[in-house]
C-alpha cells in the first residue's frame, strides 16, 4: 500500500483490532469512542453490525477534521439471536455453555471514511465458528482470566484458553478476532 499522506484512525477501544491493523504496516494512531452498542430485537445481524460501526463512525467524525477513520463492531449470532459481550462471569458461563459443541456465526461490520474526499464505505464479514464440547471446569477457570468480559460471545479466538474452544473456522479467521483484514484492506487502497 502507497505510504498515505492523510493520518489513519482507527476509533477502536479493541486491542486485537489495534495489532490487526498493525499487520497492514499502515501508520495510524487510535482513539475510543464510547458508543451505545445496543442491540434491537428482531434486527438482522448484517444490519446490526453496519449500524454500530456507522454510530461509532459518526461520533468518530467529531473528534476528526482530517484523516481517513475506520470503526467497526462484531457480534456473535446462534439460533438468530445476538450475542454481544458478557454483562457479568455469570452470563459469560451462560453465553459459553449455549455456544458449546455447537456452530455459531460471526459477524463484523467495518466503515471507512476519509474526510478529506469524502469517501464513505460501511461494508461486514461473516465467518462460522464451530466450538468443541466444553466441560464446565474448563469454562469456569477461563472466566476467571477475565479474558472473556470484553468480547462478544464471551471467548477470543487469538487468546491463551478461547483459542481451544474452537474446533473448526469457515470464512475469514481475521473477522473472528475483530477486522476483516482483507476487506479493509481493499476498501483502505481505494481511499488513501
Amino acid at each position: 500500500m502507497k505510504k498515505n499522506k492523510i493520518p489513519i484512525y482507527l476509533a477502536s477501544k479493541s486491542p486485537r483490532r489495534r495489532s490487526l491493523l498493525k499487520l497492514l504496516n499502515l501508520g495510524f494512531e487510535s482513539f475510543s469512542v464510547d458508543s451505545a452498542e445496543e442491540i434491537m430485537d428482531g434486527e438482522h445481524p448484517i444490519k446490526t453490525v453496519k449500524r454500530l460501526s456507522l454510530e461509532k463512525l459518526a461520533l468518530a467524525k467529531e473528534k476528526v477534521e482530517k484523516g481517513i477513520i475506520i470503526t467497526a463492531d462484531t457480534i456473535v449470532v446462534l439460533d438468530k439471536k445476538i450475542i454481544g459481550k458478557p454483562k457479568n462471569k455469570k452470563d459469560a458461563m451462560k453465553i459459553l455453555k449455549y455456544l458449546s459443541g455447537r456452530t455459531h456465526t460471526v459477524y463484523t461490520g467495518f466503515s471507512i471514511y476519509n474526510s478529506v474526499t469524502d469517501q464513505q464505505y460501511t461494508d461486514y464479514e461473516k465467518t462460522k465458528v464451530t466450538f468443541r464440547d466444553l466441560d464446565e471446569k474448563e469454562i469456569k477457570d477461563y472466566i476467571e482470566t477475565g479474558s472473556p468480559m470484553d468480547k462478544a460471545g464471551a471467548y477470543g479466538i487469538q487468546d491463551d484458553f478461547g483459542a481451544v474452544f474452537v474446533k473448526k473456522i469457515n470464512g475469514c479467521y481475521y473477522n473472528v478476532v475483530g477486522l476483516p483484514l482483507a476487506k479493509v484492506y481493499n476498501i483502505l487502497k481505494r481511499v488513501v
